[in-house]
């Protein structure tokens, strides 16, 4: 008589602790890959940003007009976000001269408000980064938690034979290492994208801070940028 095996007889054989596991692991691949696409689709956005949007405002002739091209060519909205928190913050202080925080000066004022830009800007584009992080580490013992269960699950039903088969021993332990090969499918591209995030964060990074300086200058010494 032969005996099937495959996935839906793992399944159907499988107890509590095996299907509990095998739904996290599911869950943990949803999520995983929602946050890949939707980080991947904002990335888009960023990179197109990174390419016209600062070259877009250093070309206006007006800071009005400089504000209405940058947020045209910025669909992220960072850059857009920066250039209005330093210029709002430029005004505050010309408003505010010689009242409250009289000894703040314009320089520091408008690094400030710069800084707090950036640092909000950099926790918006990392968003779900921790999350996919934290699946490439743990999916892998997860998965290999199944396997250790499943094959101790196969091992207690053979408890009491007479005689042991190779085919019952190897076919529920084969069906128990799907959960390994489960484990490292979900953690594979989560380490995958996160690293790739990660790189083009940086990169991304680097250009809002690079523009940031350019702003800055701007605002403190009136001398705009000219590239």
């Amino acid at each position: 008589m032969s005996i099937q095996f495959g996935l839906s007889h793992f399944w159907q054989q499988a107890d509590a602790v095996i299907q509990g596991t095998a739904i996290v692991l599911f869950l943990m691949s949803v999520a995983s890959w929602m946050i890949i696409l939707s980080r991947f689709v904002a990335q888009l956005r960023l990179n197109r940003a990174v390419e016209r949007a600062a070259v877009s405002f250093w070309a206006a002739p007006d800071t009005e007009s400089a504000l209405a091209a940058l947020a045209a060519n910025d669909k992220s909205g960072l850059f857009t976000s920066l250039a209005q928190a330093g210029i709002a913050a430029a005004h505050a202080h010309r408003r505010h001269e010689g009242g409250i925080g009289a000894g703040v000066s314009l320089s520091e004022f408008v690094t400030r408000a710069l800084r707090q830009r950036i640092t909000r800007a950099q926790a918006q584009i990392e968003a779900g980064l921790t999350f996919l992080a934290s699946v490439g580490a743990t999916a892998p013992f997860v998965g290999l938690f199944g396997t250790v269960w499943g094959i101790y699950h196969a091992l207690v039903g053979l408890a009491g034979a007479s005689t042991v088969v190779l085919e019952k021993v190897a076919g529920p332990v084969g069906e128990a290492l799907i959960m390994t090969a489960a484990g490292l499918f979900v953690a594979i591209p989560a380490v995958l994208a996160y690293n790739a995030l990660v790189r083009a964060n940086r990169l991304v990074l680097a250009e809002l801070d690079g523009f940031a300086h350019d702003l800055h200058a701007w605002l403190v010494t009136g001398e705009r940028w000219q590239g």
